[in-house]
């Protein structure tokens, strides 16, 4: 965008030109140019039809209209002061911001005779209603969550905190995307070599474009390695828990176009919290969290250990002696969990591509019939479909989808590792998880396993 440095010229013909030049104002139909007489001097708006507000703009015609020659000021900055009848009104001198805004969706006023352009910013966004998160629920908090629009999800962390040392800081990332990010701390209990830090990176980033938004911020901000799946960031679809994060002295980063909230720094403990922890009495809120963290791990450790048990029976208390398996082993047991590890996916993602009001009955012949019927022709013991259905359901007791998936990968690799050296393998299994856990670093360099000091 080294060209449109320019600065704006004095004549409107010219400034009009090289609008026209730059911008495809007559082959896009939604770029619009309207030519106006204010004031007995010639104007032109510049704006994109869906983002204008047609009753604002109506208005603020009407009212340029009734200028006469001798209110006409001398300069933009006057003009802006006196005659716009408009709250958020600013004047920019050179055509790369003046493009940008236009862009976003403000209006640009040119006038001749003025070497600045007029920006006002009566702007409407499409968004959707403020609903409930439909991934990220409460049954006592707040039915509001965040939305595809910037400004809308600022708003409704501001509501909630409404603290002067609240900074929303907002940039632009991606050269043709322009996509706008908003960092927000609270000054004074932010970690400032955190934001130092998390400022530099912004900084260095250089891309085209922010195509999967929050995503592709993310892969640019922590160039993590692909062997270790435990995720980096946590996210969140709700205004309630990213202000919480805010007061414990987090930073929250919004991204438009994107309907949640990235939170850093974060550890492992705060990607198995969700909102209802907090709006239940402080021994319910405890027993939720403890529960929650011993099924996550019963997630990763129960198939393993029921293949190891299996595999070496004479280990097996003679207390647990009903847990062995009674009926004949058709496909070794290793197969059965890794053939029905990938079952589980496949019906998650039938699910997924579902009809809402198909999913539920769908939902309920798959699990029943597909799973009676795959016991009884000896495809799997239904031990094995006992534990894996366990795991299923264990998997959406904690709301972090891409944890859910790192977790499911260690379960993987253990099971992989003692079916093929026994109890040897499961211990290097234990040993990688555990390492994959404590290396794991955040963007502030702390350990994943850290717990935040407030």
């Amino acid at each position: 965008m080294e060209e449109n440095k320019k600065k704006i010229m004095g004549t409107l013909e010219e400034n009009v030109a090289y609008m026209n030049e730059v911008l495809p104002v007559k082959e896009s139909f939604d770029l619009v140019q309207r030519d106006i007489v204010i004031g007995g001097k010639k104007s032109s708006f510049f704006f994109i039809d869906g983002f204008t507000k047609d009753d604002t703009m109506l208005k603020i015609m009407t009212s340029f209209f009734s200028v006469t020659e001798e209110k006409m000021p001398d300069s933009a900055t006057e003009f802006s002061r006196l005659l716009v009848p408009y709250v958020e009104v600013d004047t920019l001198s050179e055509f790369d911001g003046i493009i940008k805004n236009l862009l976003s969706g403000t209006t640009c006023l040119f006038v001749d005779g003025y070497e600045a352009c007029i920006v006002i910013d009566c702007r409407t966004y499409p968004a959707r209603g403020v609903d409930e998160p439909y991934n990220d629920k409460s049954l006592r908090g707040p039915r509001d969550g965040f939305v595809e629009t910037i400004v809308f999800n600022t708003a409704l962390m501001r509501r909630r905190i409404r603290d002067p040392h609240l900074i929303m800081k907002m940039t632009e990332i991606g050269e043709s995307s322009r996509t706008d990010v908003a960092i927000c701390y609270m000054d004074d209990r932010v970690d400032q070599e955190l934001l130092k830090n998390l400022n530099s990176r912004l900084e260095k980033i250089h891309v085209d474009d922010l195509r999967m938004t929050q995503q592709t911020l993310a892969e640019e901000l922590f160039k993590r390695k692909w062997f270790n799946p435990f995720p980096k960031f946590k996210f969140t679809e709700r205004p309630d828990t990213a202000a919480s994060c805010l007061l414990e002295g987090k930073v929250v980063i919004l991204v438009d176009n994107s309907p949640s909230a990235m939170i850093l720094p974060t550890s492992i403990l705060d990607m198995i919290e969700e909102a209802n922890d907090y709006y239940f009495p402080t021994i319910t809120n405890v027993y939720l969290k403890v529960s929650r963290a011993l099924i996550t791990i019963a997630t990763v450790f129960v198939t393993p250990l029921f293949l190891l048990f299996m595999q070496n029976l004479e280990w097996l208390p003679e207390v647990f002696a009903f847990v062995a398996i009674k009926d004949t082993v058709n496909i070794p047991l290793i197969f059965q969990l890794l053939i029905l590890e990938l079952a589980i996916d496949g019906l998650r993602l039938a699910a997924m591509n579902t009809p809402s009001m198909l999913s539920t009955p769908l939902s309920v012949i798959a699990g029943i019939v597909m799973g009676e019927f795959s016991v009884r022709s000896g495809w799997f013991n239904s031990e094995v479909m006992l534990y894996m259905a366990f795991v299923a359901v264990a998997n959406y007791t904690q709301p972090n989808f891409e944890l859910g998936y790192a977790l499911k990968f260690m379960r993987l690799l253990l099971l992989v590792l003692t079916a093929m050296f026994n109890w040897i393998g499961f211990l290097i299994g234990c040993v990688i998880v555990i390492v994959s856990i404590v290396c794991n670093k955040t963007l502030s360099g702390r350990s994943y396993l850290r717990i935040s000091k407030n």
